[in-house]
């Protein structure tokens, strides 16, 4: 995003999760104020995204979509346990992060494997 209020805001957001978690009450509202800026910048995929992110954090307690992998998993390999793409906060992070950063391809893919994943869940 350009906006400068909301990469702050990323940034309040990103130092609140290291320190607190999930905190859903707080998350939730800074979420709805970092959607108002991307819906100011006209940036749809990023509007729907964090809409689904706080909707589904206020009906689980917690952000249940693991990080996107890398790379596709072929049918014939095991799902890896990677520990960090099951945390909820490290997967959190990782998708508030994505906000920032708009002209990167991989960010806009990762957005998009979220959006599917949330609108799966």
């Amino acid at each position: 995003m350009e906006n400068k209020k909301a990469i702050k805001l990323i940034d309040k957001i990103l130092v609140d999760l290291e320190k607190t978690g999930i905190n859903t009450d707080a998350l939730i509202e800074d979420l709805k104020e970092l959607r108002t800026y991307a819906l100011e910048e006209q940036i749809p995929l990023v509007v729907k995204v964090l809409r689904f992110t706080y909707e589904h954090i206020e009906e689980n307690n917690s952000f249940l979509i693991p990080i996107p992998d890398d790379e596709p998993i072929d049918e014939d390999n095991e799902i890896s346990n990677n520990e960090e793409a099951k945390d909820p906060v490290a997967s959190l992070k990782y998708l508030v992060s994505l906000t920032k950063s708009l002209k990167n391809r991989t960010n806009i893919s990762d957005l998009k494997e979220y959006r599917d994943a949330l609108m799966a869940y």
